[in-house]
């Protein structure tokens, strides 16, 4: 009985200290990564639980942010206004997004600058993803299919060629 006492103690330490550990469910990808809002309705905290007071509630979509940190089931984000804050992970989705910057962008038929206009993308509309190149990205908005100069968006990383 006296072994058992100094392993069981040594056991509830070990969990103590290694159960935080095993509760985080990092998702093993890079950070920082661009994501975008799975749902019209996404609370931003500001810290990675439900204890902490919602800071800003987004309402669109799609929207794309930059995940820049996590913990267990959160992730850190940043909006396209540099805002950050914490949001649940079941609330983003890997469907990439861009958000039009300060101007107005014309949504082409083609990759190419002549290309016959397709829309007018006006700042804060926001496109979903469906391949890129080094220059152009083939999106989806409202409706409308074309390309995009990347150039004017938000939500890529230079060089980056999600698709």
């Amino acid at each position: 009985m006296t072994v058992a006492r100094p392993f069981l103690f040594f056991l509830l330490t070990f969990l103590t200290l290694l159960g935080p550990a095993l509760a985080q469910q990092n998702s093993g990808l890079p950070v920082p990564r661009f994501v975008s809002l799975g749902s019209d309705e996404v609370n931003m905290r500001t810290g990675p639980g439900v204890r902490y007071p919602v800071q800003w509630v987004y309402q669109r979509e799609h929207t794309p942010v930059e995940i820049i940190a996590e913990h267990d089931t959160w992730r850190k984000v940043r909006d396209a206004e540099g805002v950050e804050g914490w949001v649940h992970r079941a609330m983003l989705s890997g469907r990439r997004s861009v958000m039009v910057k300060e101007s107005i962008l014309t949504l082409r038929r083609d990759p190419q600058p002549s290309a016959p206009a397709v829309a007018r993308l006006g700042p804060g509309m926001v496109a979903t993803i469906e391949a890129c190149d080094v220059d152009w990205c083939a999106v989806s908005v409202q409706g409308y299919d074309g390309w995009l100069r990347r150039a004017g968006v938000w939500g890529l990383y230079p060089n980056e060629t999600p698709n």
